[in-house]
């Protein structure tokens, strides 16, 4: 059977602010992310699966990438955990959607996060090929499995 790679884009709302960078992102702002999935697989060969023909249906795809990334991070403000638990505090007083993730929050590693909580749950024989974040109409990052 041939290797296919499908894609599906997704769109969420986040803030983060870059703690210790030295240029404007160091305050919280606001994107309009864009995310791009590729997955690869072999279409079903099954005649009697209702899937036949497909690598992965559209929706299943959709409700992984839902469950993982955009049911944690639309409409969050993602901060860095090395913020003093002084700034935390005080910020969870004006936002309650705060996610706090172990990384700095760039576009980069937003997608090594991204990569490892989609690629842990695709079903067998689907891999994750690649992913596209897209942070500004002119800015994105690309993970690739390699």
């Amino acid at each position: 059977m041939p290797t296919i790679r499908i894609t599906k884009l997704f769109r969420f709302e986040a803030a983060h602010a870059l703690k210790d960078y030295d240029g404007p992102c160091r305050n919280i702002h606001g994107h309009s992310y864009e995310l791009s999935v590729t997955i690869e697989g072999s279409p079903v060969s099954d005649p009697h699966s209702p899937k036949k023909g497909m690598v992965m249906d559209f929706s299943d795809l959709k409700s992984i990438v839902k469950k993982n990334v955009i049911d944690v991070f639309d409409h969050a403000l993602i901060l860095s955990s090395d913020y003093p638990a002084g700034e935390f505090e005080k910020l969870q007083g004006s936002f309650s959607g705060m996610l706090i993730v172990a990384y700095q929050p760039t576009t980069e590693n937003m997608l090594t996060d991204f990569a490892g909580r989609i690629g842990n749950a695709l079903p067998a024989g689907i891999k994750l090929y690649s992913l596209k974040l897209r942070e500004t109409p002119n800015s994105f990052a690309e993970w690739f499995a390699e």
